[in-house]
């Protein structure tokens, strides 16, 4: 395995691909950033720095270690860097660059050294990921001459995180996989002392039984019992009384998200074009009006019509002068003559209200006065502008905070009409001016941990029981803090998250196939979605569906149908599998892993196993 990037997705990434599948990784990285602290996962985490810099070393010396790393420092992915990185050798690289650019012409180049090379890319524009995708397999298919193993995957590690850092961030949100029109929702249930919570269509994970001891368990992988189990079987779910539970809700087809059709017009609405002292100061004039009208067809005896015509004719002072009607007639005409002075002024202000409000429509807006209940998001950069999308689908109401006047979530902002808030978010002021007093939940997702620290302690001496959420780069730094502010904020929800964390296992999947569908996190651990055939898997094939049930590892949710009826009326996606079901060679399933337990799936952890002495 060849992994290329120039951030902290990399080395989580190649430590993912060690620590959990047992491969050989050799890991492209420029100089500077070989001395950034690398993630360590799962047994790893007991091994020391120094350890892993002779691992290192002796891999360099000696390719056939499974589970080493070698390290090649360059800072671009040119032919001749890839080329030394035994591209040609590899059977999958991941290009993982924050430049999209970047990683489209390393996997051009890859492509041509490789033809059957795995692809796996990072890319941010979702359109243009299409179009690359179906190109290089295109290329693949060209080269080799015939129908080949080599895929192309295009993933964000902004797209994979972004759905899990905006349930975090809401009570009692569903955790969403979609993905080619399949669509796995799962939730988050509480239940009463003593109870144990609706199962749904199947309990997915069990989470920490010291979930609100401000001293118990943080749900990592080092808790033991008192963490999260994913994945656990009947027995285990009847005795987890009182424990909280994620739970499997809908499995079905959905077509891709879309945003709110509100959000996506240009044009205000006729609502936001004035103000309420102006509605309400043209809705005393039309009261006015029709007052006068009734007045002069009381005094005067005409039709209600014709005395509203008259009125309004005197309104705009073109009706002639009342000189020889009665003394009632002359004052309601100067009465609305009167009127129709005080019309003026309304009338201008409306005109230049509604010019505002159309020059701004393509301004960013401000918090609106009276707002509460919201979520205040610091940081529209890749990962905010995608979670600020995933927020609005959920018609949540959103303020946003950044410094950069040309950060690229700002244009999703102002297309959405949501308010934005432009300054730092360290200075005094700016987090008022978010209206976070009033808030819901804060989101701190800006892309230095310091400032989303020193964010979330101000928010939290602002608003104790607030919610808070961080995005932190190091796995081991997030854990301590979370700790520490639950320690201090017993009362209120706190989370922190490393997008890196959540994204890594969907990019190691992906580097075995097309298999990982998503992921949703169980604290601070990792549920993974896969689509899998059932020949080749002797842990599936031939078994039933209650044998092929591994607690802890892998559970099979539903069976595809699609491949094999496409054009079948009702073929589709069978969720309600017997468990005397006996999966067959030619069928397609949809299944629930823990990381161990996918690589166990796919013989990396037994092949792993095999050549330990």
């Amino acid at each position: 395995m060849v992994v290329c990037g120039d951030d902290g997705l990399a080395h989580r990434l190649a430590a993912e691909l060690r620590g959990v599948y047992g491969e050989q990784v050799t890991l492209v990285v420029p100089a500077d950033r070989r001395r950034v602290r690398q993630p360590v996962v799962g047994r790893a985490r007991a091994v020391s720095a120094a350890f892993l810099d002779r691992m290192v070393n002796a891999a360099r010396g000696n390719g056939d270690n499974a589970g080493a790393e070698r390290v090649v420092e360059a800072g671009e992915p040119t032919e001749a860097v890839l080329a030394e990185a035994g591209v040609e050798r590899a059977a999958a690289l991941a290009l993982v660059y924050d430049d999209d650019e970047t990683n489209i012409r390393a996997a051009l180049t890859a492509r041509r050294l490789n033809p059957r090379l795995r692809l796996v890319l990072r890319l941010y524009n979702r359109r243009l990921g299409q179009h690359i995708e179906e190109l290089l397999d295109q290329a693949a298919t060209l080269a080799t001459g015939a129908a080949s193993e080599a895929s192309t995957v295009v993933l964000s590690d902004a797209d994979t995180a972004a759905p899990a850092l905006a349930a975090t961030a809401l009570a009692g949100t569903s955790k969403v996989v979609q993905t080619e029109g399949l669509m796995l929702r799962a939730v988050e249930r509480r239940p009463l002392p003593g109870q144990v919570a609706d199962p749904g269509l199947a309990t997915l994970a069990l989470l920490s039984a010291t979930s609100n001891d401000p001293a118990g368990a943080d749900g990592s992988e080092g808790d033991g019992e008192h963490g999260p189990r994913l994945l656990p079987d009947a027995a285990a779910v009847r005795e987890a009384t009182g424990r909280g539970t994620i739970v499997l809700e809908q499995v079905s087809y959905a077509g891709e998200p879309s945003v709110p059709a509100s959000g996506l017009t240009g044009v205000p609405p006729l609502g936001s074009l004035f103000s309420r002292r102006l509605r309400w100061s043209l809705a005393g004039v039309a009261g006015c009006v029709i007052a006068l009208a009734i007045a002069l067809t009381v005094l005067t005896g005409d039709h209600p019509l014709h005395a509203t015509y008259v009125t309004l004719l005197d309104l705009f002072a073109i009706n002639e002068p009342a000189l020889n009607q009665s003394t009632g007639r002359q004052v309601l005409q100067l009465l609305t003559g009167l009127l129709g002075l005080l019309l003026l002024p309304v009338l201008l202000a409306a005109a230049l209200e509604a010019f505002g409000a159309f020059r701004s429509a393509s301004g960013l807006r401000k918090p609106p006065r009276g707002l509460g209940g919201h979520v205040v998001l610091l940081g529209l950069g890749k990962i905010g502008a995608r979670v600020l999308i995933r927020l609005r689908e959920l018609n949540i109401p959103v303020v946003c905070v950044e410094a950069d006047p040309e950060a690229r979530g700002l244009a999703v902002a102002r297309r959405l009409r949501v308010p934005v808030v432009l300054g730092d978010v360290t200075q005094e002021g700016v987090l008022e001016a978010a209206k976070v007093h009033r808030a819901h939940a804060l989101l701190a997702l800006t892309s230095v941990d310091t400032t989303n620290l020193e964010a979330a302690l101000y928010a939290r001496s602002v608003r104790a029981d607030l919610r808070v959420v961080l995005r932190l780069y190091d796995d081991d730094f997030a854990t301590a803090v979370y700790r520490t502010l639950r320690a201090a904020h017993p009362h209120a929800l706190t989370r922190s998250r490393s997008v890196t964390h959540l994204a890594a296992p969907a990019f190691a999947g992906a580097m075995f196939g097309r298999q990982i569908l998503g992921a949703i996190p169980v604290e601070r651990r990792v549920l993974l979605f896969a689509a899998l055939e059932v020949a080749g898997h002797p842990q599936l094939e031939g078994r039933t569906v209650r044998e092929a049930f591994r607690a802890g590892a892998w559970r099979v949710l539903a069976l595809d149908t699609r491949s094999r009826t496409e054009d079948a009326p009702g073929a589709g996606l069978v969720w309600e599998l017997p468990e005397g079901y006996v999966l067959g060679a030619g069928d397609r399933v949809i299944l629930a892993a823990t990381r161990r337990g996918f690589a166990e799936l796919l013989g990396r952890r037994s092949r792993d196993a095999a050549q330990r002495p």
